[in-house]
């Protein structure tokens, strides 16, 4: 058997590098070192340390469909004086004197089409945050991915362990 020719390998090629093209496209975020932009080195950990809970910063978290994250007005509650010596923390100030809001990038997200609760999750269902968002409590700046990215198949592997109904309406609306 002859060796094939280079003509004969030529579309095995290409479609070799297609294949990991599109993949490289469409999940090269997963691979990616670079963290996504943050108005703030936050340091969860920091803040948990202190007393704050998750609830202090994100308003809805515990009984709301949504969770929001922190605004300046939230910052300022604590920071609106120096509370450290952190160059962090006078950033707030800075975008509160220029009337600038924080401009957080989300990294936990739940498609448009699909229906969410944090209420019926964390107090219905007594999920904890660190269940879906990992163990921020010990972070000492912000994520560079999200915890587990949260699909149609994450959500109802969670379902199952806990023997919940799997309707389909109950999520797609």
């Amino acid at each position: 058997m002859e060796p094939p020719t280079h003509s004969e390998s030529t579309p095995w090629i290409a479609g070799f590098g297609v294949f990991f093209g599109v993949g490289y496209f469409l999940f090269g975020w997963a691979l990616s070192s670079s963290p996504p932009p943050q108005p703030l080195r936050f340091n969860h950990a920091a803040h948990i340390t202190s007393g704050l809970t998750c609830v202090d910063c994100h308003a809805g978290a515990r009984d709301a469909v949504r969770a929001t994250l922190p605004t300046i007005d939230t910052c300022l509650m604590c920071h609106g004086e120096a509370v450290t010596d952190n160059p962090e923390e006078e950033k707030i100030r800075t975008a509160a004197a220029a009337g600038q809001e924080l401009s957080w990038t989300q990294l936990t997200r739940v498609p448009s089409h699909v229906y969410f609760s944090h209420r019926r999750h964390v107090i219905l269902g007594g999920l904890e945050c660190i269940g879906c968002h990992g163990p921020m409590d010990t972070l000492t700046e912000p994520p560079r991915r999200p915890f587990q990215r949260l699909t149609m198949d994450s959500c109802l592997k969670c379902h199952q362990l806990r023997n919940l109904r799997n309707d389909c309406n109950d999520c797609h609306r």
